[in-house]
């Protein structure tokens, strides 16, 4: 058999099975053959699993690089053109596609999906694209593919550039917000979305919470004083996010067009999308590590180093909503598990320090921290050790909500899975009975952040070899692939269920 790479004595894990002492096959890239004992002429490259899982490279579909601090959103209404070089290191976040991808790949995963962001004042969405295209160009160790932040919906946009984004770009998908203010979109803006959606094919992303009830919230809990890095998650009960996550599955279900609820974190929110999915909606979920392994008690820490952990949704008091979470993805209501990587570092002007230069110290103003936490490099490996090994969940289902969904939501036909016709994107684990639990630090992460909020979280396994289209990326604890080795793949349409129309009223699009 003519074959560039053969992995040999693998346990494989798909989606659906296990195979034990399977052979890997590759040639130019792409999986050839998965079987026993392959037969492979003299020379070729081998790698020996030992009988250690392989599963397909992780797809982390929910990745911000090269985006301006979020401290900087509130001061920019319109795109400053890069042309590939930032202009002020100080003012974007910490990993750009050079370090957030090199992160990414030492963590498992081979294909990451960006965010490409309009700014309100943005006419069109030619230039950004263009300009994220810059900007990635030559910098990523790992595949990567764009979604579009949509913040101004114009007539020309969604009826005109939408389906330029769609044929000329392959990008099929758009984000919203329900919250931020320099982000947010009305009801009314979102279904200009969803309209222009349906026809296209494109998955529209949400990000759900009641933006209302957050000012009212932060502007109270200000003057009663409580502005402590843990009051971010008293301003943001898990009511704000269930009530906008019920509205929002409300318009998907009147326009009869798929979306996905992002990094959902409780369970009442939980609770709705399944009622929706057990109603045949086609409405799918994505939850995150954060909400897996960390509750509200990580922003209490000290006086300010709890701002390490502020995200949006913020992290829950109550276990129940993280046992629901679990229950979510064992039972499908979730589709897929990404990091929601948002590189902030701690210590810097316009990371989370940001929070202590409006007074109230030592503990600042929760407000003005910026959300987000780093875990690209963190998720595949968390969710083997502490979700496989642990036996919340079985490898199968990892597989599916860290590789095979993410691909087929978003259209990445030859990633996701290990069968013949597939990209060669793997990763070998070290076998069970070899490998040495540790607790993580930061120093050993590859990201350009300062922290990691996983910081003595004890893993018990940890991907020994990354493989990107049959290359060696990741070996052994180092990162031997070459930046500029990504490729950015243009997307097709989702491969999951979408429309199915059923309508409310007399209405039809």
């Amino acid at each position: 058999m003519d074959l560039d790479l053969v992995v040999r004595n693998s346990t494989v894990v798909t989606a659906s099975d296990i195979w034990e002492g399977c052979d890997i096959g590759v040639k130019d890239g792409t999986i050839i053959a998965v079987g026993p004992r392959l037969p492979a002429k003299p020379g070729v490259e081998e790698i020996d699993a030992e009988g250690a899982f392989v599963t397909p490279g992780g797809v982390d579909c929910h990745v911000h690089l090269s985006q301006v601090y979020e401290a900087g959103v509130d001061n920019i209404d319109k795109s400053v053109a890069t042309d590939g070089v930032i202009p002020d290191r100080d003012n974007y976040v910490a990993d750009t596609y050079d370090t957030g991808t090199r992160s990414a790949v030492a963590g498992g995963t081979t294909t990451v999906v960006t965010f490409a962001s309009q700014f309100k004042a943005d006419e069109s969405l030619i230039p950004v694209i263009e300009d994220y295209h810059k900007l990635a160009k030559g910098q990523s160790y790992c595949d990567y593919a764009f979604h579009v932040i949509i913040t101004n919906p114009t007539e020309n946009i969604v009826e005109n550039e939408f389906p330029r984004m769609v044929d000329e770009y392959g990008i099929t998908s758009v984000k919203l917000y329900m919250t931020y203010k320099p982000m947010r979109l009305r009801d009314y803006q979102i279904l200009d979305v969803m309209y222009s959606a349906r026809k296209l094919g494109i998955t529209t992303m949400i990000h759900a919470e009641n933006t209302d009830i957050i000012e009212w919230m932060t502007e109270h809990l200000e003057k009663k004083l409580m502005t402590h890095p843990h009051h971010h998650g008293t301003s943001r009960p898990p009511i704000v996010e269930a009530e906008a996550t019920n509205r929002v599955i409300c318009l998907a279900e009147l326009m009869d067009t798929p979306i996905l609820l992002v990094h959902i974190s409780s369970a009442n929110a939980t609770k709705h999308i399944r009622e929706a999915q057990t109603r045949l909606l086609p409405i799918y979920g994505e939850t995150c590590p954060q909400y897996l392994f960390l509750l509200a008690e990580a922003m209490r820490r000290g006086d300010f180093e709890g701002a390490k952990c502020v995200c949006s949704p913020p992290l829950r008091e109550d276990k129940a909503d993280q046992d629901a979470i679990w229950a979510g993805i064992k039972n499908g209501t979730f589709t897929i598990v990404s990091s929601d990587h948002a590189p902030n570092k701690f210590d810097h002007p316009n990371g989370k320090q940001r929070g202590l230069q409006h007074g109230s110290l030592p503990y600042g103003k929760f407000r003005y921290i910026p959300n987000g936490l780093p875990g690209v490099e963190t998720r595949v490996p968390l969710l083997f050790s502490g979700g496989v090994l642990s036996g919340r969940i079985s490898p199968q289902k990892f597989v599916e909500v860290t590789s095979t969904n993410p691909a087929k939501l978003y259209g990445l036909k030859k990633k996701g899975s290990i069968g013949p016709g597939f990209d060669a994107d793997i990763v070998i684990w070290y076998p069970q009975e070899n490998f040495q639990p540790f607790e993580l630090t930061n120093e050993m992460l590859h990201h350009a952040i300062d922290y990691t909020p996983f910081e003595g979280v004890e893993f018990k396994n940890w991907p020994r070899y990354t493989i990107i289209r049959g290359k060696v990326v990741f070996s052994h604890g180092k990162v031997v692939g070459k930046m500029g080795y990504g490729q950015f793949i243009k997307r097709g349409k989702s491969l999951l269920p979408g429309p199915r129309d059923v309508w409310l009223s007399e209405w039809r699009p």
